[in-house]
């Protein structure tokens, strides 16, 4: 276990290497990141010099980028809706860089209601005008739907976003939500016992006491909630953790509410795992004069408007998975990302990242034991727990 303390310098090469890739694929995140106001429905384009000499299909009988036609790509959201400035936002941003090196049209379709899923999803795949190449589905509230329609549109190419579906035809990325949030455990548990300033918000030295905002009270939120504890217990076994959930992704005044009475109850820093609902607990932040940490995307540059008290983000590069299935369609060659994989730290897929502004006045110690647990996990020593699918 690590302490609080620990300003052991690292000599080792592969740790030096280790640390700069994350800094990298942090500057891709940031410099790449969807602001607001990008539109929710209708259809974008992109061209590029990128067609492949692949002869294979497209997926569903379309030539995609194969030399002659334009790849189709439709994405439907989860129930956050596409402007939750997180996991949706990154989808269609992994997308549009893919439209940039290929010939490729995106249709974003807006879907808050999940017992709409299974229609839209068959409405799509029947769709002939266009034919689309590729259906991206962000979340798990797809699966149920896509269970039944990727049997039945068998020639049709599928993405499920934080789920499988055992077919031939869907391509399913999990990223390790537990591990990500395991770091921003870390982060915090080490932050509550410091007496830490930046503008108006601080942390106090006399209580290790940290909380968590949850979208719907499941087991893939849970996944969440379990390993931010369990980071934080692995600091300072003392720590106290108050929880509360949304009960939905798009309620953020219920959230500002949650986070609200958990930093008044004398919580340091508060977790967000609500998507769009999550929004609400910075403003709470700032009105405690506290700290907060953001999910799925670097949300100090995405909600840069409180970046004063987000203190880092455990983030996800969901946008690079977007981005690779939807290359690999263009390019006839859907059979290499078909099936399920899972993204986590050994694949540099998630990582903790410390925010803009406040993440510059961070003492040592944060990078120093978030780099630690990191490399214990990779390497087996720390067990996190639930898996990237979730608390069974």
């Amino acid at each position: 276990m690590s302490s609080n303390g620990g300003d052991d310098e690292r000599t080792d090469e592969s740790t030096a290497s280790g640390r700069q890739s994350r800094i990298n694929r942090r500057n891709v995140l940031r410099s790449g990141a969807v602001v607001g106001g990008a539109a929710l429905a209708g259809c974008l384009s992109g061209s590029g010099g990128g067609d492949s000499d692949d002869d294979g299909d497209g997926g569903n009988g379309s030539d995609g980028g194969n030399g002659g036609g334009t790849t189709n790509v439709a994405i439907v959201s989860s129930s956050a809706g596409f402007d939750d400035q997180a996991f949706n936002t990154l989808a269609v941003e992994g997308l549009e860089a893919a439209a940039e090196d290929y010939d490729m049209s995106i249709q974003e379709v807006e879907e808050t209601s999940p017992s709409n899923y299974e229609t839209t999803q068959a409405d799509l795949a029947s769709s002939s005008n266009p034919n689309y190449d590729l259906i991206v589905l962000v979340g798990y509230e797809h699966s149920p739907g896509l269970q039944t329609n990727a049997a039945e549109y068998s020639d049709q190419n599928w993405m499920l976003i934080n789920d499988h579906v055992d077919q031939p035809n869907v391509a399913g990325r999990i990223w390790a939500n537990h591990e990500m949030s395991y770091l921003a455990g870390v982060a915090a548990g080490t932050m509550t016992t410091r007496d830490f300033s930046f503008a108006s918000s601080s942390t106090q030295s006399g209580s290790a006491h940290i909380g968590f905002v949850g979208g719907v009270d499941g087991p893939l939120i849970n996944a969440f909630e379990d390993a931010y504890v369990a980071g934080a217990e692995w600091v300072n076994s003392d720590v106290e953790v108050s929880v509360g959930y949304v009960g939905n992704y798009q309620d953020t005044q219920t959230a500002t509410n949650i986070a609200s009475s958990q930093y008044d109850d004398g919580a340091d820093i508060v977790y967000q795992a609500a998507a769009a609902a999550g929004e609400g607990v910075f403003p709470a932040a700032q009105s405690a004069n506290r700290f907060a940490i953001g999910v799925d995307a670097d949300q100090s540059v995405t909600l840069s408007e409180y970046q004063d008290v987000i203190m880092g983000s455990a983030v996800k590069f969901i946008n690079e998975g977007t981005r690779s299935v939807a290359s690999a369609v263009a390019e006839g060659n859907f059979d290499s990302v078909a099936g399920r994989q899972v993204l986590g730290l050994e694949e540099e897929a998630v990582e903790f990242v410390p925010g803009q502004t406040v993440g510059e006045e961070l003492p040592d110690d944060v990078a120093s034991n978030v780099d630690e647990a990191t490399q214990a996990i990779v390497d087996g020593e720390i067990t996190v727990p639930c898996s990237a699918s979730g608390c069974n």
